[in-house]
C-alpha cells in the first residue's frame, strides 16, 4: 500500500495512545449522580460510540494509503474507548447500557449508502454534533466523575474533526469548483437536520445541562463554518477550531 501525509495523524493517535495509557482511568469507586433525563441520554450517546468500524476500516483499506488506513484504526479504537468510558459512567451511577436506538441505526445506514466520501460527510454531522455535547455534559454538571469522563471524550472529538476534514479536502477539493461550496451546503443542512432531531431527542437532558435546544442547534451550526471552510481551504490541513 502507498502512504502519505497521513503519517502524522497515525503518529498523534499513536501519542495519545501511550498518553493514555499512562494516565490513570477516572476513579471509578466515586458515584455518578445525575438527573434520570442526563441518564438516558448519555445511554443513547454510549450505543452511537459503541462499534467496531469494519466498514469505515475497509472503505480506508481500498484507498491504498497504507498511513490513513493505520490512523483510521486508531481513530476507531478511541472511538471504542468512549464507549467503555461511558458503560463505566453508566455503571457508577446504576444505570445499564442500552442495546440500541433508532437515531444510531439511521446514521449507520446513512453512512453505508456509498463511498468513503459520503461515510465521512456523515461521521462528520456526529462529531460536529458530539463536540457540542460532550462541552455541555462536561460543563453543565456539578458530578466531578461525569465531567471528568466527558472532558476526556471531548480532548479526543477535538482531535477526530481536523483528522475527517483533512482526508475530506482532496475529493470535494477534486469536484467541479461550482460544485465544492453547494456539496458542503448541503452537508449543512443534513447538520442542521440531525442537530434539530438531537435537540428534541436530548432536549430535557439539554436543559438539565443549562443550554436549551434552540442554542445547542446554533451553537452546532456554528461551529460548522469553520469545518466548511477547513475541507474547502487550499490547504488540507486548514483548521481553526470552533468556539
Amino acid at each position: 500500500m502507498r502512504t502519505s501525509g497521513f503519517a502524522k495523524w497515525t503518529r498523534r493517535f499513536e501519542d495519545e495512545r501511550e498518553r493514555r495509557c499512562a494516565q490513570s482511568d477516572p476513579d471509578w469507586g466515586r458515584t455518578a449522580t445525575l438527573h434520570p433525563t442526563v441518564w438516558a441520554s448519555i445511554q443513547r450517546f454510549q450505543v452511537g460510540e459503541d462499534g467496531d468500524g469494519a466498514n469505515l476500516v475497509g472503505k480506508a483499506d481500498e484507498t491504498g494509503d497504507a498511513d490513513y488506513a493505520q490512523a483510521v484504526r486508531l481513530f476507531i479504537a478511541e472511538e471504542q474507548n468512549h464507549a467503555r468510558l461511558l458503560a463505566r459512567l453508566l455503571a457508577a451511577g446504576g444505570i445499564p447500557t442500552s442495546t440500541g436506538h433508532w437515531s444510531d441505526a439511521v446514521f449507520v445506514r446513512l453512512r453505508r449508502l456509498t463511498g468513503l466520501r459520503m461515510e465521512l460527510l456523515v461521521l462528520m454531522v456526529a462529531e460536529v454534533v458530539a463536540l457540542r455535547y460532550y462541552r455541555a455534559l462536561r460543563d453543565g454538571t456539578d458530578d466531578a466523575l461525569t465531567s471528568d469522563v466527558a472532558g476526556r471524550i471531548l480532548s479526543d472529538e477535538e482531535r477526530h474533526v481536523p483528522f475527517h476534514c483533512e482526508r475530506l479536502h482532496a475529493p470535494l477539493t477534486e469536484l467541479p469548483r461550482a460544485l465544492r461550496r453547494p456539496t458542503m451546503e448541503l452537508w449543512r443542512l443534513l447538520l442542521l437536520a440531525i442537530s434539530l432531531v438531537v435537540a428534541a431527542d436530548h432536549g430535557p437532558a439539554l436543559r438539565r445541562l443549562d443550554i436549551g435546544r434552540l442554542r445547542f442547534v446554533a451553537d452546532v451550526m456554528t461551529s460548522s463554518h469553520a469545518v466548511v471552510a477547513a475541507i474547502l481551504a487550499p490547504s488540507p490541513d486548514a483548521w481553526t477550531t470552533a468556539g
